[in-house]
């Protein structure tokens, strides 16, 4: 069987679940071979992790001509240009979220986030991505699109019961929120292209797109998005210094709170919130109502295992779930969390399309329309009015 070679682009947090996730690819011969960062931190990385090669720039990476795959886990900013560069060399790319973004033009005043045009920053994503688009389809390789939504187990049940009921959706309303991003690029619009909106609250947006064209496809019916209502703000502004103990999230140009409503060419809705203020850990959640009954996708917090703990110091080699501040008093307890999120199922789909050619679950289509439905989010919100698409 031939190996795929990996080439992985960033050494943070994410590239700690995708690399778990590789270690636990079956009926695929992979190797991460080469990781690229910046920092001094990615020999760390490499040591740690056992990959042969540590690069300090992206062009080397990409010019090493034993690497099949680049993995982009990087800054948003960086990931448009990266994917067409290593697309442009040969290599497949699996791009983590989001696709693209605005992250300002010359002439822009800063920050751009209080001060650019969200209409304009929407005409020119659009511009921008059709442009990715069209260079990825020329070089004839595999784009993956990170989206771990699609891939975990709780929206992959929700996928076959959809099927086999072939029901209406009428309604879905999902969530991603925590305390707050520990990373600094994610308080400013130039290097993340938003706040929790599309930061976090792309995971469930794209989450419904997806089920929709789930729905569409297996009742035979051609439904897209007719228009977007938004709000979105800045609700921890109001808080003091010494209120802020617990709240990582400290924005320049971007929101802490967003709400977008989607309302589907069928007429039926969803609804997508995200929070960089809501404590007690990450909640990744999707409901689904339909014609025929009621789906409830709890991905975190979930109740597989509960705690209740008096001793941090005991504790303090112990996972629980990501973003909770603390470990004592009851707790939901996260099993195998690269499972319950997707990312093991999501890199063991992309080995499987790179090793046979068939087009991946969550493909460049999604990352195209949940950025577009994005930015026309900030668009409405901006300009108080319903964005027709």
């Amino acid at each position: 069987m031939t190996k795929i070679r990996i080439g992985l682009a960033g050494c943070g947090f994410v590239s700690e679940l995708h690399m778990h996730a590789y270690r636990r690819v079956y009926g695929v011969n992979v190797e991460v071979k080469a990781v690229a960062a910046r920092g001094d931190h990615v020999v760390e990385f490499a040591r740690r992790h056992h990959i042969p090669t540590a690069y300090r720039s992206f062009g080397d990476l990409i010019a090493d001509r034993e690497i099949d795959v680049v993995d982009i886990c990087t800054p948003p900013n960086l990931h448009a240009s990266m994917i067409v560069e290593a697309m442009q060399v040969g290599k497949h790319v699996i791009c983590e979220k989001p696709f693209s973004g605005y992250f300002g033009h010359d002439g822009d005043r800063a920050p751009i986030g209080r001060h650019v045009p969200k209409a304009r920053m929407y005409q020119r994503v659009l511009e921008e991505m059709e442009a990715t688009r069209a260079a990825i389809n020329r070089t004839g390789k595999l784009f993956m699109y990170a989206e771990d939504w699609i891939y975990a187990p709780a929206v992959t049940k929700t996928v076959e019961m959809l099927k086999a009921t072939k029901d209406k959706i009428l309604f879905m309303k999902g969530e991603e929120s925590h305390s707050g991003s520990h990373a600094a690029h994610a308080a400013q619009w130039a290097m993340t292209g938003g706040g929790s909106l599309i930061r976090m609250g792309c995971h469930p947006l794209s989450a419904v797109l997806y089920l929709k064209q789930v729905e569409a496809k297996a009742r035979g019916e051609t439904i897209g998005v007719a228009s977007v209502i938004c709000d979105v703000g800045n609700v921890a502004a109001c808080l003091r210094p010494e209120e802020r103990t617990v709240l990582k999230a400290n924005p320049v140009d971007v929101e802490d709170w967003g709400m977008l409503s989607v309302t589907f060419s069928d007429g039926t809705k969803a609804a997508v919130f995200s929070g960089d203020m809501i404590l007690g850990g990450v909640r990744n959640l999707i409901e689904t109502h339909t014609s025929g009954g009621a789906l409830y996708a709890n991905i975190t917090p979930n109740t597989h295992m509960m705690s209740y703990q008096t001793s941090e110091e005991k504790l303090a080699n112990v996972y629980i779930t990501e973003k909770v501040d603390r470990k004592t008093g009851w707790q939901y307890v996260c099993l195998e969390e690269e499972w319950t999120r997707g990312y093991l199922q999501e890199i063991q789909d992309f080995m499987e399309c790179v090793a046979t050619g068939r087009q991946p679950l969550s493909d460049l289509a999604l990352a195209f329309e949940t950025i577009k439905v994005n930015y026309a989010g900030y668009w409405a919100a901006e300009e108080g009015r319903r964005v027709t698409l």
